[in-house]
């Protein structure tokens, strides 16, 4: 039996249940969206959670957020812009300014909550908001990509799950707008969930982004925090494709102090099991 005081339960789905030992509980509060939570553990360092589920992880969050941001700017040709929708955690953000082609990185997060929450409890991932080629917009990703003049080399939805603000985040009208805001060859990653507990999720974003965009597809990656352990991406661009026009000399000419993305893990996240291919109707 786990003592309340001790433990800290994620559900997820209502199917599975995570438990993280706490050492102690740093900030709750909640913003017109969500109940935003940082608390500290025994083994995962800090955790931001929101609405209960767990965003990011001091231990592993490098995992997540090399993946999600290395994948496409290593894939389009010179990335000068970047747009960071969610992922007011700063980690994305983070990892984008680690390229020096990037001359602004727009981050779009509907809660500011987040944003002053991890400023103040998670600088090993906000650092990097604070850098002279970073804005931050608290405003909604929706309404930025359908209303915005300015274009981008790449889009990132780094988004919570599909409910509550992010809920719009995996709609078709969505992913249109973010066509209409890429450059020539730009490229979107999305955060897409579990392929073993939001498989149907998946399916349905590859099935909009397939409508949208001339090149879509999934690639995966595992960590410690996410129920499940392995977790996926949607990709799509306007041509760019992730494994063919992949450059891994790139990668190691770069010579960045990274953690977990490297040349051979590119390709190997676009390898997927069997029952995720059929899925994306690869």
């Amino acid at each position: 039996m786990s003592d309340a005081n001790l433990w800290l339960d994620e559900v997820y789905q209502g199917v599975v249940r995570t438990g993280f030992r706490l050492k102690r509980r740093v900030f709750k509060g909640k913003s017109p969206f969500q109940t935003v939570e940082v608390v500290e553990t025994a083994g995962h360092g800090k955790l931001l959670l929101i609405d209960g589920m767990t965003m990011v992880s001091e231990r592993d969050e490098f995992v997540y957020h090399e993946m999600i941001a290395h994948v496409p700017l290593f894939l389009h040709p010179r990335p000068r812009r970047v747009l960071v929708i969610g992922g007011g955690d700063g980690g994305t953000v983070r990892e984008v300014l680690r390229h020096k082609t990037v001359e602004s990185c727009v981050l779009v997060e509907i809660d500011g909550l987040v944003v002053a929450t991890s400023k103040k409890y998670i600088p090993k991932t906000a650092s990097a908001l604070s850098s002279r080629r970073a804005q931050v917009r608290i405003e909604d990703g929706v309404k930025f990509v359908r209303e915005t003049s300015e274009r981008f080399d790449v889009v990132i939805v780094d988004s919570t799950e599909p409910f509550g603000p992010a809920k719009e985040l995996f709609g078709p009208t969505f992913y249109k707008d973010v066509r209409r805001v890429l450059t020539e060859r730009g490229i979107v990653v999305s955060q897409a969930g579990s392929p073993f507990y939001e498989l149907g999720t998946i399916k349905n974003l590859m099935k909009i982004l397939k409508a949208v965009f001339p090149v879509a597809d999934a690639y995966t990656f595992t960590n410690l925090t996410y129920p499940g352990g392995l977790w996926a991406f949607a990709y799509a661009s306007k041509g760019v494709h992730p494994v063919r026009h992949f450059n891994s000399a790139r990668v190691k000419s770069a010579q960045m102090p990274l953690q977990w993305y490297n040349a051979e893990i590119h390709a190997g996240a676009f390898a997927l099991p069997e029952f995720l291919r059929k899925a994306v109707g690869r």
